[in-house]
């Protein structure tokens, strides 16, 4: 049964070839917050209101476009290798922009950080990124730490994939307290049983959350 009662509005940017897991898995956060603890409403929105056609090969269809969708209270910007093209186009640019001014929280994921940096949204803040990308976005002068997801005022960004599911959870604890977060934890059945395969801490590129997996 839903107990969504909460009036704020969450934006999931959209943008051709963003990859699916980026957006769809805090997302499936969201809304189970949603459902579960009144958390806001939860709304997709792209340059335009055509198909769009993630990395993997799945078809979405964005509710709302840039010019439709009204001011928004969160924003979340997904990643892909494509995200670096989509921090050149000035209209998402300027669409993010607009909406930062206003919304009390803007996150990203994978290497949706560059699209935040591009808009101006890193500047002077600590943030994150997939372990690819980690070099390029320090090489912005963006001060860049190696953990699965960092806040830094209005600006949550977290490191690849599955890392916004984890960014997500904390950011609906931090924002609507530990009962929401509970519930829309255990309505998801979301508990990482730490199981890895092979030795990722060892990988020279490993950045530093995945190093101290090694560590008893």
């Amino acid at each position: 049964m839903s107990t969504a009662t909460n009036a704020l509005r969450f934006g999931f940017l959209m943008f051709p070839a963003f990859e699916e897991l980026d957006l769809v898995g805090p997302w499936e956060m969201a809304t189970m917050g949603q459902a579960y603890a009144g958390g806001p409403q939860c709304v997709t929105v792209a340059e335009t209101l055509g198909e769009v056609r993630c990395a993997k090969g799945l078809r979405v269809l964005p509710e709302h476009d840039y010019d439709s969708i009204g001011a928004l209270d969160y924003l979340l910007v997904p990643g892909g290798f494509s995200a670096f093209e989509a921090a050149k186009n000035p209209r998402t640019l300027d669409f993010v922009r607009r909406q930062a001014a206003g919304a009390q929280a803007v996150l990203s994921v994978c290497s949706g950080a560059f699209i935040l940096q591009a808009a101006g949204l890193l500047q002077g803040r600590r943030a994150t990124t997939h372990w690819k990308a980690i070099p390029g976005l320090r090489a912005l002068g963006v001060a860049v730490e190696e953990e699965r997801f960092v806040h830094d005022g209005l600006v949550w960004t977290s490191a690849g994939v599955s890392a916004g599911i984890d960014m997500m959870l904390a950011f609906i604890a931090h924002t609507a307290g530990e009962q929401a977060a509970y519930l829309t934890q255990f309505n998801a059945e979301y508990y990482p049983d730490g199981q890895r395969h092979g030795s990722p801490q060892t990988h020279p590129e490993a950045p530093d959350y995945v190093r101290r997996l090694g560590v008893a």
